[in-house]
C-alpha cells in the first residue's frame, strides 16, 4: 500500500468536497459560473494545477517500490522532469483542464484503495464515483474542450445548475451517510 487512508475517511475526503463545492456553486451561482466558464482557459490555474499534478506524480515516481525497474529510478525522475517542463513550454492550450484530469486521475488511486477488499457493499456508492472520475479525468486530459463545452451547457439553464448542485450535494450527503453506517 502506498497510502494508509481508511475507507471511513475517504468517504469523509469525498462526501466533504462534493458538498463544499456544490453548496458553493448553489449559493453563489454567478460567480461560480463565470469561474467555471473562465477556467478551462485559465493559464494561471493550469500551471497551478499542473505544477501540483507533477509533484505528486514525481513523489509516487521517487517512493514507489519499482520492483526490477528500481534501477532506472533516476531515469525515470529526470524523465518526469523533463515532462512537466515540456508540458508547460508546449501544452498551455487547456493546460488547466488537462491538469484537473490528471489529478483526478492521481486522486482515483488511494481512494479506490482504501475501499479495497472491504465487505461493506456501501463503499462502492464511493467506488462507482471515483470510476466516473477517472473516465471524466481521461476525458479532460484526451479531450479537454468537452469540459469546456459541458460548462457552457450546465450554465446555459439555471434549473440544469440547480439540479447538478443539489445532485452533488445529496451525493455527499449519500456517503456521509454511508460512513455513518461502517
Amino acid at each position: 500500500m502506498i497510502y494508509s487512508l481508511s475507507l471511513e475517511n475517504a468517504l469523509l475526503l469525498v462526501a466533504a468536497f462534493l458538498i463544499f463545492s456544490h453548496l458553493l456553486g448553489f449559493f453563489l451561482e454567478a460567480g461560480a459560473k463565470r469561474w467555471m466558464a473562465a477556467f478551462p482557459r485559465s493559464v494561471n490555474w493550469g500551471v497551478f494545477l499542473y505544477t501540483a499534478a507533477a509533484a505528486w506524480f514525481i513523489w509516487l515516481v521517487a517512493s514507489t517500490d519499482l520492483g526490477e525497474f528500481s534501477s532506472l529510478r533516476r531515469n525515470f525522475l529526470l524523465a518526469s522532469i523533463a515532462g512537466y517542463l515540456l508540458g508547460l513550454r508546449y501544452m498551455r492550450e487547456f493546460l488547466s483542464v488537462r491538469a484537473l484530469g490528471m489529478l483526478a486521475l492521481l486522486a482515483a488511486e488511494p481512494l479506490l484503495e482504501s475501499a479495497w477488499m472491504r465487505p461493506e457493499l456501501g463503499r462502492l456508492w464511493m467506488v462507482g464515483l471515483l470510476y466516473i472520475w477517472i473516465v471524466g479525468g481521461l476525458f479532460c486530459v484526451g479531450m479537454p474542450y468537452l469540459l469546456r463545452d459541458g460548462i457552457a451547457w450546465l450554465s446555459a439553464v439555471p434549473i440544469r445548475w440547480k439540479i447538478a448542485s443539489g445532485a452533488g450535494v445529496g451525493y455527499g450527503l449519500l456517503l456521509l451517510g454511508i460512513r455513518a453506517t461502517l
